[in-house]
């Protein structure tokens, strides 16, 4: 039996390219969505295998004033924010042919459409990480798996969502 492939190689950005791409994702996520801004969201990773988001307990952020711990709508804000980045680096890397503003105008059509989060733990720390990982991405659908994590590595919150993606 002969065995052919019919796959064409597949193109990827420049060098160049790649990192006007990296720099319009860290413009968009931490400067553009000012909520992300109200939160402190800042990128720690771009890597589309090990996406991740940190910000810093501020007292603006507190939901208990007594004990100080974070607000629930901050970590499901923050874990729904990460549901999309790791997204969006999903996306750039499923369309390595297409230049960076091809892969932004994808963005536009982005939006939750099922956001679910179990509290594990009181929300208390110096800073937060939160990471995820894509479990599905389709042509209209993608799904991920989020998790945030205290200062100290303690895992405060899971969330699982669906986001519309075309």
């Amino acid at each position: 039996m002969i065995h052919t492939s019919h796959a064409l190689p597949s193109r990827r950005r420049s060098a160049e390219e790649q990192a006007r791409f990296h720099q319009a994702i860290t413009e968009l996520w931490e400067q553009r969505i000012t909520f992300n801004t109200v939160l402190g969201l800042k990128i720690e990773s771009l890597d589309p295998a090990t996406p991740r988001l940190r910000f810093e307990m501020r007292p603006e952020l507190v939901g208990h004033f007594l004990y100080g711990r974070l607000h629930g709508g901050v970590i499901s804000a923050a874990l729904d924010a990460m549901g999309g980045f790791a997204l969006t680096t999903a996306i750039g890397e499923k369309h390595p042919d297409e230049s960076t503003d091809q892969v932004l105008h994808r963005f536009g059509r982005m939006g939750t459409i099922d956001l679910r989060i179990d509290y594990l733990r009181q929300g208390i720390g110096k800073h937060f990480i939160a990471t995820a990982e894509v479990t599905r991405l389709g042509g209209r659908v993608g799904s991920t798996q989020m998790r945030l994590h205290n200062d100290e590595g303690v895992l405060i919150a899971t969330g699982a969502a669906a986001y519309i993606v075309s």
